[in-house]
This record gives structure tokens, C-alpha cells and sequence, in this order.
């Protein structure tokens, strides 16, 4: 076997990632995807998740759980495979609150390309 034969399949590689406890704080439409900006309300991390199909309905209103890809090839892509609601957390009130005013900044700061 040589280099690579061994190293350029690792490259291609995806993936399996999958978050619980997630609340939406943006959504953004492009022309080949949405991007869903969405927060773990448990570790506070803050994701970008990518839906190439275009086909995910996420609210700021809910809690949801989110699997899918990871793509690594050049770029950091959580590509998003399936999308349920978190039925064991249910937001606070003032969480749409904050998540409709994080949209809106994010929206008057935002590109308009997917790549």
C-alpha cells in the first residue's frame, strides 16, 4: 500500500454527530441551503447546521434534538440528516424573545452563500 491509497480515503470521511437540548436562534435561506444557527441550552455551544435539502421546519418556540454529517473535506459542515422536537424540555418564555433578537442581528450581519 502507498501513502495515498492510505491517507486521501480518511479525507473524505463522514461523520455521525448528534445534539440534544438545541433552540433555534437563526435561520437563514441561501440558494443551495437553509443554515440554522441553533444553541445547546445545556452547554451553551452554539452550532451552525446546514439543511441541503431545504426541507427542516425549526422554530424558535421548541427545544429539538438534531442528527446528521459531520463533512470535513475542506470546511466544517454539520449537514443535518433528521430533526425532532425535545419533548423532555420545553424553552422558557423569554427564550423566543432572545432567539427573534439574535436572528435579526444575525440577519443584518450575515452572507449570502453557503460555501
Amino acid at each position: 500500500m502507498n501513502f495515498r491509497s492510505l491517507v486521501l480515503p480518511s479525507l473524505f470521511l463522514m461523520f455521525n454527530f448528534s445534539a440534544n437540548h438545541l433552540l433555534l436562534l437563526s435561520r437563514m435561506e441561501y440558494r443551495s441551503c437553509v443554515v440554522f444557527l441553533m444553541k445547546d441550552d445545556s452547554t451553551r455551544r452554539v452550532y451552525r447546521l446546514y439543511d441541503f435539502t431545504k426541507s427542516q421546519t425549526i422554530t424558535s418556540d421548541h427545544y429539538y434534538c438534531v442528527s446528521g454529517k459531520v463533512n470535513s473535506t475542506d470546511k466544517l459542515y454539520l449537514v443535518i440528516e433528521s430533526v425532532r422536537r425535545d419533548t423532555q424540555h420545553s424553552p422558557r418564555p423569554n427564550h423566543a424573545a432572545r432567539a427573534l433578537a439574535a436572528e435579526n442581528r444575525h440577519a443584518a450581519t450575515s452572507r449570502r452563500t453557503c460555501s
